[in-house]
């Protein structure tokens, strides 16, 4: 073949192939927020969160207890605690963040947060604890005159029941404490839905209980299956039918 008549099919493939791994690479899941919520049962823990953002932005965090939400997984307690971060940083406050995984809270407490989350403490190894409980020292007890830092974590367990060092876990249940309560059938398959239609699919009912019956029923592990299912159909071409589903889950179990 000449070499234009190479470059001209070669090219336009390596364009597609390139464009197509940006929007892999950039991820298609729709971001955390309150309005993505479900809250069915957990209108409490909901609506104090959102109370302590808008208290936030009018300067008002003196009264602002700190929050521990606890709960099995898939419960939401990421998504809330991500919802916390992403209201707060869209009003231009800056927030501190400590998960249990080793990519995040390697930094110190900054005293321009105005909120610190803590997530998955109950995972946290004792240099973690340590800086949980720097964050948690630093966040209350601010120089004169300075309001204090809000504190939002988040757990598996109650606070009593939290394998941490004492002076952490009963710092975590001083505040307010809500558990979080898991979603019925018919719930998750009216968010699993929602967030399908949020990336342009559409997931039948059919299909959605396709996947409820043999998938894990918590709701995070279901949003990532959907993240891959996004990703396969779009790169195949094809739209989410039950061969398609049974074909992701069995290259998944093959793993």
């Amino acid at each position: 073949m000449p070499v234009r008549g190479l470059v001209g099919t070669f090219f336009p493939r390596l364009l597609a192939l390139t464009i197509m791994q940006l929007v892999l690479d950039i991820g298609l899941a729709p971001e955390p927020s309150f309005a993505r919520f479900l809250p069915a049962g957990n209108e409490a823990a909901v609506q104090c969160l959102q109370q302590g953002v808008a208290a936030l932005a009018a300067a008002q965090s003196d009264a602002l207890l700190p929050v521990y939400l606890w709960g099995s997984p898939g419960t939401g307690k990421t998504h809330l605690l991500h919802a916390v971060a992403r209201a707060l940083q869209a009003q231009g406050q800056a927030v501190g963040w400590l998960g249990a995984d080793a990519a995040s809270g390697g930094e110190e407490f900054s005293p321009h947060w105005r909120a610190v989350l803590l997530d998955d403490v109950q995972a946290y190894d004792s240099q973690r604890q340590q800086r949980a409980f720097n964050w948690w020292i630093n966040a209350r007890h601010r120089s004169s005159g300075e309001a204090p830092c809000w504190v939002v974590a988040a757990g598996s367990l109650p606070p009593v029941d939290l394998p941490l060092r004492e002076d952490l876990r009963t710092r975590l249940g001083s505040g307010l404490s809500f558990e979080l309560q898991p979603l019925s059938d018919a719930q998750r398959q009216q968010v699993l839905q929602s967030q399908a239609q949020e990336r342009g699919l559409h997931l039948s009912d059919e299909a959605a209980q396709y996947l409820l019956n043999r998938f894990a029923r918590d709701l995070s592990s279901l949003s990532a299956l959907l993240t891959r299912l996004d990703v396969h159909a779009l790169r195949t071409q094809r739209a989410l039918t039950i061969p398609l589903l049974r074909e992701v889950l069995q290259e998944q179990a093959e793993r």
